[in-house]
């Protein structure tokens, strides 16, 4: 997501998972109530799911920019030696030309803990934007692939950012974006696109531990190795936002207590080596 305007900052459980995203239907004009699924997968002892599988993307479904829901032009969301990698190839991709994508989760969730390994390696491709350099995301409280615009470029969400350093400049990672949304934020209702956390900035290809945890339309918090680096409160859709208005206009409530998980591809190759669940009382 477009950092622009970075600023600095620091349960009532759902019980009904069947109300949270208008899903756009092919083959007539309206959207339609979806309901939550199950994640798959036995929970180990303590609670943790492994929603990547490390073999294959069973699972999950891309939706990339200009493309329907389940394609996936040139294997851009793929497994490589056991990662799930972000890939362009030259044959496929010459140039970006603004081809956002995001592979989703096949559940939806509501209160949860998510936790993922990431890097990012080799260049951007070539017409990426300068700001999507060594940049990705992992979304939250997400409409589901299917209901999102074939020209739509990012799902109505709350994007945990996750950036890269450029080797030089501080770049904070697990940043907070608001595409289609606003939360709460100091008490106050918080207008600005990104926000910036207090992270570190990391540089290189090493290995970043990112994990939020998120209560329903309560509370959401942002770590990075460990250590939290953002907070803010109830998610709710920004009714200055076009698609945000699609979704209400479907029956979708303006607070936000559940929805998809997605990982982006923003024109920089990144790689996951872990993405993980605890689903939270």
């Amino acid at each position: 997501m477009n950092p622009l305007h970075l600023k600095s900052s620091h349960e009532s459980h759902s019980t009904n998972r069947r109300n949270f995203i208008g899903q756009l239907l092919l083959a007539g004009a309206g959207f339609s109530l979806v309901g939550c699924g199950r994640k798959s997968g036995d929970a180990a002892a303590d609670g943790w799911v492994q929603l990547f599988n490390g073999r294959n993307l069973d699972g999950w479904t891309p939706k990339i920019r200009y493309s329907e829901a389940g394609e996936n032009p040139g294997d851009t969301f793929r497994v490589v030696d056991g990662l799930l990698s972000v890939v362009y190839e030259a044959q496929e991709y010459p140039t970006f030309e603004e081809r956002f994508g995001h592979l989703f989760y096949e559940s939806t969730f509501s209160h949860y803990r998510i936790r993922t390994e990431y890097r990012f390696v080799g260049e951007q491709v070539k017409g990426g934007p300068g700001w999507a350099i060594r940049n990705s995301g992992l979304m939250l409280h997400g409409q589901t692939p299917e209901s999102m615009r074939v020209d739509q470029d990012f799902p109505v969400s709350i994007e945990a950012q996750i950036l890269g350093g450029n080797g030089t400049d501080p770049r904070a990672t697990m940043n907070l974006c608001t595409p289609g949304t606003n939360v709460v934020m100091n008490g106050e209702l918080h207008l600005p696109h990104c926000t910036s956390s207090s992270s570190d900035t990391f540089h290189g290809d090493q290995w970043v531990v990112a994990e939020a945890e998120v209560y329903g339309n309560e509370t959401i918090r942002h770590f990075v190795n460990g250590t939290e680096v953002l907070f803010y409160e109830t998610p709710q859709l920004d009714e200055r936002d076009e698609d945000a208005q699609r979704l209400m206009a479907a029956g979708h409530p303006k607070m936000i207590s559940e929805g998809t998980i997605s990982l982006q591809s923003e024109s920089h190759s990144v790689q996951f080596r872990k993405v993980e669940l605890k689903e939270l009382g």
